[in-house]
């Protein structure tokens, strides 16, 4: 079998499960500065794969956006419960999202001045 290219961020345990079904994982561990990068990375693949999900999958997939949430948090320095109070601070100023709102354009009376 060719080798398969897959340049990123995969849990602990995956290179272990691969070689258990008798293949070859090549990996490598990422220095700190590249571990943040690679985690944004992993929240946005996570998102899509959530946004792609059929319905049934769509809890394994929310597990897989948590997991990478809760690292990158730990990685950037803060607690959950420092995202959790500025998500309810920005709640009680902003709003959340619970009616809905879809935004579909603004305009300004104002005159633009040069």
């Amino acid at each position: 079998m060719p080798e398969m290219r897959h340049r990123k961020l995969v849990r602990d345990r995956i290179p272990t499960i691969i070689r258990s079904r008798g293949e070859k994982a090549r990996t490598t561990v990422l220095a700190p500065a590249e571990f943040t990068p690679a985690l944004l990375d992993k929240l946005v693949e996570e998102s899509v794969e959530l946004r792609m999900a059929p319905t049934r999958e769509q809890l394994d997939e929310l597990a897989d956006v948590w997991e990478v949430l809760t690292t990158v948090v730990t990685d950037l320095g803060f607690t959950m419960d420092e995202v959790e109070q500025a998500a309810t601070f920005k709640r009680v100023v902003r709003g959340g999202f619970s009616e809905r709102v879809w935004l579909e354009s603004t305009s300004s009376d104002q005159a633009v001045k040069n």
